[in-house]
């Protein structure tokens, strides 16, 4: 409902003086879906970056990764923070994982298939059976750990879409004792483990 009745630009989250926040939302989502995050990082003095080109994040984890160190580039962020929900978090992970990821500090990526989904592969659509465990994405993904020190996977005890969980190896993962794949998205635990991150990244 908010992406179709909420009116603010994502350019009002763009000022401050903190670490710089990244918004990733996961498949067919817009920013909108992560905007009680972004307030609340705006609102403690952190700029927040929504990627246009992304759009309802259609395309494939590694272009839609090319497209967000694209933008890393463009406007010369550091120590950025990635905010991620789904999908976002296996991009913002191949983000980190490319030539630009020195510019990311950290990410927080709530109910991230990192594992892939059991599901998937019932999926008509391409764009939905990429989360199939069997992947060459995921499994490639799967593979590197060098950047899992940095990820915060936060993840409900029980996840519809996602049966088999999001825990990372070597990453912190925070499971939440309520159930739902976009529910968890109005727990309060999230938006404070963002803003921890975000603090840390500022020096803060």
């Amino acid at each position: 409902m908010r992406a179709f009745v909420d009116r603010t630009r994502p350019d009002a989250f763009l000022g401050g003086t903190g670490a710089p926040i990244v918004v990733i939302p996961g498949i067919f989502e817009t920013w909108k879906f992560l905007q009680p995050l972004a307030a609340a990082a705006h609102a403690r003095g952190h700029p927040v970056h929504v990627i246009d080109a992304l759009r309802r994040n259609r395309r494939s984890v590694t272009d839609t990764a090319a497209q967000v160190s694209a933008y890393l580039v463009a406007h010369d962020l550091t120590d950025v923070v990635i905010a991620a929900h789904s999908k976002g978090g296996l991009v913002g992970k191949q983000v980190m994982l490319g030539p630009e990821g020195h510019r990311v500090r950290a990410m927080l990526a709530v109910a991230t298939p990192f594992g892939g989904s059991r599901y998937a592969r019932l999926m008509l659509a391409r764009s939905l059976r990429i989360f199939s465990p069997r992947d060459a994405t995921i499994v490639a993904l799967g593979r590197e750990s060098a950047v899992n020190g940095r990820i915060v996977s936060l993840y409900a005890r029980f996840d519809p879409h996602i049966p088999e969980g999001s825990e990372l190896a070597g990453a912190t993962n925070i499971r939440l004792d309520t159930g739902g794949h976009f529910r968890i998205l109005a727990e309060p635990r999230v938006i404070a483990e963002l803003l921890v991150l975000a603090a840390r990244a500022g020096g803060g």
